[in-house]
């Protein structure tokens, strides 16, 4: 059972340990979500004489020159640039018009006025999600090293469990409101930020296995708890009961009550003692043996 106990505890801490290792992760980069931008391309600038991929070109290099009727050679979806963006909690990045490097601006900056209260309220919670998982990961690690009283080991139990599921709840709240907030911010963002398309990407996939990992860890530490705290139960009613059975054979082993169990068993008449053959019961070792003597004289009128 403590080798059972062991490996449970073990299971739970390399779970947390691994949640704990996703949640940092998802929080540090900025991959919650990515997609494209579609914007107007440029001018080029400088002399040009061949199409440009990032650029519109135009048949006079003074471009600021009234006079000069300017042509240029893009017509419908050439004129427009898709720029791929990522972005998460703390940045969103954007690649450069020359698709070459990022440039990234504050996610909270980002969105409308309304929800960065969202925001702030989800980096919070994510923080304190990370806190209450390393709270209950050291918990776990101070059961396992332990090497004492098992009540110490169940007490640092519960508190593990009810720590590591708290922190699941954190982490579940902060993701949904990172969700909400995202998404409003696509409908009633900036129009210089709004993307074409856009997908969830592996930072939030990080997010919600670190979420996974939490409660499967809250659970194992709660099932551990239950059941031992069940097989220590049914070791007390096991323990109750050789002790009820013990007392019952102490009481009998006294003078007395052997005595009384002995004239108890000892039949009144020679009727008693044939209804007892009769019957097939068979007298033990410990049986009473009469002596003729002691049977009662029979009646005269049952001679007649």
């Amino acid at each position: 059972m403590g080798i059972d106990r062991r490996r449970r505890a073990s299971l739970a801490l390399t779970l947390n340990f691994l949640a704990l290792f996703l949640a940092v992760s998802a929080l540090t980069t900025s991959y919650w979500c990515e997609g494209m931008r579609k914007v107007v391309k440029p001018f080029c600038t400088g002399p040009v004489t061949s199409k440009q991929a990032f650029c519109i070109m135009f048949n006079s290099s003074n471009i600021n020159d009234s006079r000069v009727v300017q042509y240029i050679w893009e017509t419908g979806e050439d004129k427009y640039l898709m720029r791929k963006f990522h972005t998460g909690i703390w940045f969103s990045c954007e690649q450069n018009i020359n698709m070459s490097g990022e440039k990234c601006r504050s996610f909270i900056y980002v969105a409308p006025a309304n929800e960065r209260g969202v925001l702030w309220l989800c980096i919070v919670a994510e923080c304190l999600y990370i806190l209450l998982l390393a709270t209950g990961g050291i918990l776990m690690s101070l059961e396992v090293c332990h090497i004492g009283n098992v009540i110490d080991g169940l007490k640092l139990n519960a508190f593990a469990a009810i720590f590591t599921v708290l922190s699941g709840l954190l982490g579940m709240v902060a993701h949904m409101m990172f969700t909400t907030a995202f998404q409003l911010t696509v409908s009633l963002g900036p129009e210089n930020w709004k993307p074409q398309t856009w997908d969830y990407s592996w930072s939030y996939i990080l997010a919600w296995s670190s979420f996974t990992a939490c409660m499967a860890s809250s659970v194992t530490t709660i099932n551990r708890y239950t059941k031992t705290i069940l097989e220590f139960k049914h070791k007390r009613r096991n323990i109750e009961k050789t002790l009820k059975i013990k007392q019952k054979l102490l009481e009998l082993d006294s003078p007395e009550q052997v005595w009384d169990m002995y004239i108890s068993s000892v039949p009144s008449t020679a009727e008693e003692l044939l209804d007892l053959s009769t019957n097939g019961r068979k007298l033990s070792n410990a049986s009473i043996f009469l002596d003729l003597n002691d049977l009662p004289d029979p009646q005269g009128e049952e001679y007649c």
